[in-house]
């Protein structure tokens, strides 16, 4: 029998390739000498990093950067097997796990340890980015990351704007006379799973700031300054990045990244998928196993099982999913091409057990989904 494991992590709890792990203890406790096949995904948030260095071959770096509230830390970066290809999660410099809740604050968080962990592998001599925009803590547009590749924000009097997304309403001009040279000798494709647009109703502000720390009023300062930005970019260097879609990802680093680094927005399943060559190893397959955190509404809209249903789909191959939890309706995983859904928890708990507990929960569940799977390919077992 062969079975693709092919799950996204469960955010804050255990990472793609552990579920993976988990799923194929459980499967070989049922048939020891299936054909597993390990491909962990991510969106281009956290994960993304570990899950294609898993599953493609490479390393992984570290560099000295400063958080979202300027405090030095250490942040990881992956380089790919071809020894060119850099893989950048904004989380891993400017992300909400750095902070605690009571911190989180949007109005002064600064994205500037992203355009540092940039600096640093341009310094290495990398020229190829894939930068993941997931799991932000900012919503300065940018801003803090094109600072430290030279660019500069200034007021009506020519003063530099301080750090974090509410400075932006007095934002006069932007100068990139300084900008990193070696930007134009690079190439960036941006990462999300948000296809939202900088301003608005539906844009970064009012969309995602309530979960980095802001408030109605808040909210609707940063969008104020996310338009201001958007004004000024069109002004300076003629496009149009306020209803551009994606531009909107990461509080705003979406728009900064297409103006100022000349990136391409992708979806980020839909690369990954692209760069596992995704198409040719699941031909052939029996079952393919996914799984995230939690299958809610967000899931219909490009995440993970998403795009992998979609694959399977083509060939007619069932997929099962094990998730933390399971908040969609029958109906709904039937248009997402589902064939079931299993929760691994088992009931009621608290959150620190399910953390501590996810990877012998993932593997049992595995373990007696695989006991219903024998029997529907008895052919396999013989």
């Amino acid at each position: 029998m062969r079975i693709l494991i092919a799950p996204d992590s469960f955010k804050g709890s255990i990472s793609a390739k552990d579920v993976g792990l988990a799923i194929e203890d459980g499967i070989r406790k049922v048939i020891p000498d299936a054909d597993v096949v390990h491909l962990p995904l991510a969106d281009g948030g956290e994960g993304t990093i570990e899950s294609m260095v898993f599953a493609l071959g490479g390393s992984v770096g570290e560099a000295i950067v400063h958080d979202p509230l300027g405090r030095e830390i250490k942040a990881s970066f992956g380089v790919l097997k071809d020894g060119n290809t850099v893989i950048i999660e904004m989380a891993q410099a400017s992300g909400l796990p750095l902070l605690q809740e009571y911190e989180r604050n949007p109005l002064i968080t600064s994205t500037v340890g992203t355009g540092e962990l940039i600096r640093h592998c341009l310094d290495k001599g990398y020229r190829h980015f894939l930068l993941g925009l997931g799991g932000s803590a900012t919503n300065d547009a940018g801003m803090g990351m094109l600072k430290a590749l030279g660019v500069q924000f200034l007021d009506s009097g020519g003063n530099n704007l301080p750090e974090g997304g509410a400075s932006l309403n007095k934002l006069e001009r932007i100068d990139t006379s300084n900008i990193d040279t070696r930007l134009k000798e690079s190439s960036f494709i941006a990462v999300s799973d948000v296809r939202n647009i900088l301003c608005g109703e539906h844009g970064a502000s009012h969309i995602f700031g309530p979960q980095k720390g802001a408030n109605a009023q808040e909210a609707a300062l940063l969008d104020q300054a996310l338009r201001r930005f958007g004004d000024v970019v069109n002004e300076q260097l003629n496009i149009d990045i306020i209803t551009l879609p994606g531009s909107g990802a990461a509080g705003g680093i979406g728009a900064a990244a297409v103006a100022f680094l000349q990136a391409e927005i992708r979806s980020g399943i839909d690369l990954i998928l692209e760069y596992y060559h995704f198409d040719d190893r699941i031909i052939g397959a029996d079952l393919l196993i996914t799984g995230e955190g939690k299958l809610d509404s967000q899931t219909l809209s490009g995440k993970v099982i998403s795009g992998v249903c979609k694959k399977a789909s083509l060939y007619n191959i069932p997929v099962v999913a094990l998730c933390g939890s399971v908040q969609l309706s029958t109906s709904s995983m039937d248009d997402l091409g589902l064939t079931a859904c299993l929760p691994i928890v088992n009931g009621p708990c608290r959150l620190e057990e399910a953390i501590a507990n996810s990877y012998e929960w993932t593997r049992d569940r595995a373990e007696q989904m695989m006991r219903l799977a024998v029997l529907a390919f008895p052919k396999q077992q013989r």
